[in-house]
This record gives C-alpha cells, structure tokens and sequence, in this order.
C-alpha cells in the first residue's frame, strides 16, 4: 500500500470519529460510573429504558449483521436473509420469557442460574461455549470491518483491526457499562443516519431502487420471498435444502437468546418490566436497521460493476463495493463510519460480557471465593484486556474466522440453550441431567461434521448433500431438543441421588450491596 492509494479525506474523518467515540466513553466513566463493579458489569441496575433500547439494538447489528445481509442478498436471496427476522424474534421470545425471570431473581450473569441449579463447576464447564461465541464473534466482525476499510480507504487489514479494538477496549476499561451503553447510542444513531444517507445516493447509479428491484426480483424469482414454499420438500428447486433453512432460522431465533451479551443488558434494568420492553423495542429497532443493508444488496446485484472499472464483486464485498464505487468520498466515508459504529458497539459488549462472565462465575466461584468487589474490578479488566487481545489475534486470522463463528453459534444453540431453559423453567432439573444433556448435544452436534473445519461427519445422518457432503437434515435442532429432553428425563430418574437445587440458593458473597438498585 503507498501514501496515493489511501482515501486521506475519508481517514480523518474515521479519525475524527473515533476521538468522539473515545470522548463519550470517557464522559460515561467520570460522570456516570463511579468505579465500582456495579458500574463496571451491570451499570448498578439503573439505565433508563431509552439508553437500554440503543444498548441492546446496537449490540445486535453489528459489522456480521450488517454485512451478512447484505452479502446473503446479492448472493442467494432475501429468503436466505433469516439474521434480521431471526434475532428479532429472539428479542421477543427473550423479552416475554427469559427476561422477566432473569430479572426477577436479580441475577448478576446468565451463568447464575445455571450455577445456582446445576453447581458452580457445571456452570464453569458451561462458560467455555459461551467464551469462545463471544471471542470468535468479536473476532468475525473485526474481520468484516477491516476488510472494508481496506477496500474503502486504502488502509492495510492489520492496523485497521487493532486500532478500532484498541479504541473499543480503551473507553470498556475506562467506564464498564456505562460507557459502552452511552456510545451505543452514538454508535447506533450515526449507524442509521450513515447507511440511510448511502442509498438512495447508490440507488441513483442503477436507475433507482424500482429498477433495481425489479432486475433483483426477476433475476432470483421465488427466492425474493421471506420464507421458503410451505412444502418445499416437494419442491425440485429446493429439496432437502428446505430443512437446512429451517435449521438455520432456528438456530438464530433460539440460539439467539442465551448470549450474556444480550442478558447484560437485561439485568442492568432497573425492573422486570424495563426488562421486557426493552427486548421488545430493541426487536423493531433491530429489523429497521436492516432494511439499507437488504437495499444495498439489491443494489449491489444491480450495479454494472464493468463500468465503473472493476469486476462484479465477492458477497462478502458488495457493501464496502457499493461505499466505493457507487457513491462520493464524503458518502463513503459516512456509510463507513456507519459500519464502523456497527462494529465498535459490538465488540465492546461482547469482550465486557465474556470479562464479567469469567470474573463472576469462574474466579469468585472457583479460584477465589471471598474476593472483594475491588478484586473483582482488577480481574475484570484484565480479562477485557485478555479477551480483547485475543479476538482481536482471532480477526487476523481471516480464513477460519467465519467458520468459527458459524460452530460457535451451533454451541451456543445447542448446547447453551437447553442448559439454561431447564435451569430457569424446570423445577426438578438437576446436575445429572445437565452433564447427560450436555454430552448427547455435544455428540449430536459434532456427529454431524464440520465442513468448514474439516471435521468429518461419524453419525449417519440422512439428507446428505452429494456435491458439497454437507448434511442437509436438521442435526442442530435435532441436538438441542436432544439434550433438552435428556435433562428432562435423566434429572427425573435421578432425583433420589441427586435432588434438585433451588433457583433461588444464595451464590456465595452477591455483592448485593455493591450491585444495589439505582435510579438515574
């Protein structure tokens, strides 16, 4: 890269962005956060219903959400454009009955009620999917971020990564919550104006959206559609595939729910009612956002990319394409900083999440059980510091990053989520049923191979596809409802030898005194 080939206009305005954001976490950590670990994991109990609703929308669209659908409309369709629907109706499935009764019990982590049924070292082992969605999440989004740096401003992939995590990990150490909650807000709102401003400017290049529509809609036929023929079995142009869709859409409705990232924010509200409606705001918030990246996907799959000097462009390119080459500098730039807004209210909130996870319920719990709320600051930050570094070596490894961000979403779904709907909902699910759930998800799970990782398919799963050998017949949810229906049942065959612990049972020393209720 030499000194002609950088966008110099659109780097200092990106510049510029970043001392904001900096600013605005350091204004959160001196005005709002009074250092303590209240502040640092749960913003003591008080943020208001408006900055909760930017929190949770914010966290959710980030740089993979973005430039996912976007991608997967240029590239297979809008029926293959399940994350924005998908996550929308995990904010409300989460809202009406997750978010309520994790509020209730005034839990610290989402890790606290599986410890508080299943024991603290079940909750430990159970800590290492969740660890490793967050890393590798933080890690596929730094990637997606610096990939259109560099084909929208000339930037190296490198630096551009380590700058936008360094930045993100500086203002989570200085203001926990407080600072992330606020720049989401400033995140989220350039996020909106950014892209909303980029299309119809890029629309003008093709003709208009009409036109452009009606190019996509004639070119990808039934595949415009939200949702797959009611028996699309049947159907030659769809086949076993139709059962992977469902799959998919599962795995991001459900699998959507049991992220610490998402019950942070949950449990920083101020009631069980705040609870709820902020997960449902966020819905609506989420699948509005979404809408300029579906447009740009269209728009991108209508661009005459000869003309304007280059070849028609990768799917996981058409976005950055589109801010390059189908719009001015200073739109570009705009709609770069959107993304790059999208990206830092994500990565934030999963390294804090991952950090006060591993404080809360691994090293209190295990390593150091009468560690004072100053102790838990010290380890907190250092795990920001630790988690950060680590997703941030992740996102430069760019080949696997998407692979591991695909397999860490499956143990999320798979495994997490069974753990914790029994852990909230069954009375009588105990520590047998967990681990027995635990390893019939686990090998359902990885029976059925992992192409993009190379492992090999054991189980003899049925819908194989035969040029790709991915199986197509819903092992994912097959595995989920697996382990949930074993914990059900072993935990009642086994309740003489290992009776049910309360949801309620005191977790040691809860700071209850330091994560007391506030009001702003």
């Amino acid at each position: 890269m030499s000194a002609t080939d950088i966008h110099w206009g659109g780097l200092l305005s990106l510049i510029i962005f970043y001392a904001l954001i900096y600013l605005v976490g350091a204004y959160a950590a001196r005005r709002r956060s009074k250092g303590t670990v209240a502040d640092m994991m749960l913003a003591r109990r008080s943020l208001p219903l408006w900055i909760a609703v930017f929190t949770m929308s914010a966290t959710w669209v980030g740089g993979g959400y973005i430039n996912g659908s976007a991608e997967a409309t240029y590239a297979t369709g809008l029926v293959w454009v399940q994350a924005p629907w998908g996550y929308a109706l995990s904010l409300v499935i989460g809202g009406l009955f997750y978010a309520r009764i994790m509020r209730r019990h005034g839990f610290t982590t989402m890790l606290d009620p599986l410890e508080a049924r299943f024991g603290k070292k079940i909750a430990a082992i159970l800590y290492l999917p969740a660890l490793s969605g967050e890393i590798f999440w933080t890690g596929a989004i730094l990637t997606a971020l610096g990939t259109t740096f560099g084909t929208v401003l000339g930037l190296d992939f490198g630096p551009s990564i380590i700058i936008s995590a360094a930045v993100a990990i500086a203002y989570t150490l200085a203001g926990g919550l407080w600072a992330v909650a606020l720049t989401d807000v400033l995140q989220l709102t350039l996020f909106l104006g950014g892209l909303w401003l980029v299309v119809p400017f890029a629309a003008s290049q093709v003709g208009g959206l009409a036109a452009a529509w009606q190019e996509y809609t004639g070119s990808f036929g039934g595949s415009v559609s939200l949702l797959p023929p009611w028996r699309g079995w049947e159907d030659p142009a769809w086949g076993n595939s139709y059962w992977s869709w469902w799959d998919s859409a599962l795995l991001l409705i459900l699998g959507g729910i049991p992220w610490h990232v998402y019950f942070q924010r949950v449990l920083s509200a101020k009631d069980e009612k705040t609870a709820m409606q902020l997960s449902l705001l966020a819905a609506v918030v989420c699948l509005f956002a979404a809408v300029p990246a579906v447009l740009i996907g269209v728009i991108g799959f209508s661009a005459d990319w000869p003309a304007h000097g280059v070849a028609a462009p990768e799917g996981a390119l058409v976005l950055p394409y589109v801010l390059r080459y189908l719009t001015n500098p200073l739109l570009a730039s705009l709609g770069l900083g959107a993304l790059a807004a999208a990206v830092m209210s994500s990565v934030d909130s999963s390294i804090l999440s991952a950090s006060s996870m591993g404080a809360w319920n691994i090293y209190r719990p295990l390593i150091r059980p009468r560690a004072s709320a100053a102790d838990l600051m010290k380890v907190i930050k250092r795990l920001v510091l630790i988690v950060g570094t680590a997703a941030t070596l992740i996102a430069l490894q760019v080949q696997s990053v998407y692979a591991l961000w695909f397999l860490c979403s499956d143990f999320v779904y798979c495994i997490l989520f069974p753990q914790l709907t029994t852990a909230l909902f069954d009375r009588r699910a105990n520590q047998y049923g967990s681990v027995a759930g635990l390893v019939v998800s686990f090998v359902l799970r990885f029976g059925g191979g992992e192409p993009l990782l190379g492992i090999p398919r054991i189980l003899p799963y049925p819908m194989v596809d035969s040029a790709s050998g991915a199986v197509q017949f819903p092992f994912r949810t097959t595995a989920m409802l697996a382990g949930l229906v074993t914990i059900v049942v072993i935990s009642r065959l086994t309740q003489a030898r290992c009776p049910a612990l309360s949801l309620d049972r005191k977790l040691g020393d809860d700071l209850e005194s330091d994560i007391s209720v506030s009001t702003v």
